[in-house]
């Protein structure tokens, strides 16, 4: 079913309809051919052996993810899937928690036998697909390693039955489409304009520039046998800043709420609004120990009309909001590498969402655009401005 752009729909996504979700047409979609293709299934645990032995895991409490993993991946493949769609394999293979967005693996994973083996040397070069359904996103080192290795995947962190039903029940084709129109009214900007509203009714304004860089997509479909990997959901338009300067806001895990200073492309400081002062005090310290763990390496928008998941990978996807990310982007083309980081640890990709139900202290007053001379606002108040809506009409129109 196509999706609308109805005034009911845009303010409340909620009340979208969404077909059944269907593996061979998500598989078929996302990953066309898959005839003759070795899939597997990775995913993880911080003790990933006694988990794996015998899918112990699926009789522990937690582990939503894995076990959705298991249970729609793993077990969907079998049932009939690979024949329908003519691959292979179907394996579920697992790996120690990374303890970070998008940090680098250690090589060692296990399969359902408990038998210890290497992703390097006994996972990536023996697959064609591989799907990765994993506590913390894994786009990035799965990136560089489809590169080495040369197969396909998608990296679905944080799934739930919302996502499922929802993020990964549309067509891919019509999210492609949608992602490709807003990139075209969105690229080769100079620099966007970010202005927040803070509870108090002070504005704090974003400033990144962008010299005119091509726009970058997220849109799901890794087709072909080119390396590739997809992130899913998917539904984004992307830059990678040259600069930036200003302020924006924080809401930290816990709730603390504070300021951040942004000069020369980095954070250089977290100024409390309300909460815990030793939250701030961390970020601060962080940024003075490895100061490259403030470096923004991505400014991202949604373009998909979905209802809020309570994951970030989804829910960064919903038209009308925007995410900054600090840390690694040599995934989406930048030039920040995690040998730049002092620890490890720290050499992570984090998104910072700004979305009504995630940031309902701060509102997106408005997101504006400097292009070619002139200034364009985008989104107010986490809506999209007739200009974005204009965009998605008329390549839905054509």
């Amino acid at each position: 079913m196509s999706q609308t752009l109805t005034e009911e729909i845009i303010l409340d996504p909620a009340k979208r309809e969404f077909p059944p979700f269907d593996l061979a047409r998500l598989l078929t979609t996302v990953f066309a051919p898959t005839e003759g293709c070795r899939v597997c299934i990775l995913t993880d645990f911080e003790d990933p052996q006694p988990m794996m032995k015998d899918f112990a895991f699926l009789n522990t409490p937690g582990h939503e993810v894995q076990k959705k993993a298991h249970e729609v991946f793993y077990k969907g493949l079998r049932s009939g899937v690979l024949d329908q769609l003519g691959m292979t394999g179907g394996e579920m293979f697992a790996y120690i928690v990374a303890g970070g967005s998008n940090l680098d693996h250690e090589d060692v994973c296990f399969d359902s036998q408990g038998k210890q083996l290497s992703l390097d040397k006994d996972i990536y070069p023996n697959y064609d697909l591989i799907l990765c359904v994993s506590t913390y996103s894994a786009t990035a080192p799965l990136t560089a390693k489809a590169k080495q290795f040369g197969f396909r995947g998608a990296t679905l962190h944080g799934l739930n039955d919302i996502i499922l039903n929802s993020g990964l029940a549309v067509d891919y084709h019509e999210v492609s489409r949608d992602a490709e129109a807003l990139r075209l009214a969105l690229t080769r900007a100079d620099s966007f304009e970010i202005d927040f509203e803070l509870e108090d009714g002070r504005i704090l304004t974003a400033w990144l520039g962008l010299d005119r860089q091509e726009a970058q997509k997220s849109h799901g479909l890794c087709l072909g046998k080119t390396p590739d990997i997809a992130n899913l959901p998917a539904g984004e338009v992307y830059f990678v800043p040259s600069d930036a300067r200003g302020q924006f806001p924080m809401k930290y895990e816990d709730g603390t709420l504070g300021v951040l200073d942004v000069a020369n492309r980095s954070i250089i400081r977290s100024t409390l609004i309300e909460g815990n002062p030793e939250t701030i005090a961390a970020h601060n310290q962080k940024l003075a120990d490895d100061p490259m763990t403030g470096t923004l390496g991505e400014l991202g928008f949604g373009t998909q009309i979905l209802p809020v998941s309570g994951a970030d990978i989804q829910d960064e996807k919903v038209l009308g909001t925007c995410h900054l990310a600090t840390g690694r982007d040599d995934h989406l083309g930048g030039d920040i590498l995690p040998s730049m980081f002092k620890k490890h640890q720290n050499a992570t990709h984090d998104d910072i969402l700004f979305a009504p139900h995630k940031t309902p202290n701060f509102n997106l007053r408005e997101v504006r655009m400097q292009r070619d001379g002139e200034s364009t606002a985008v989104i107010r108040n986490f809506k999209p401005t007739e200009y974005l809506l204009a965009a998605l009409r008329e390549a839905r129109e054509a």
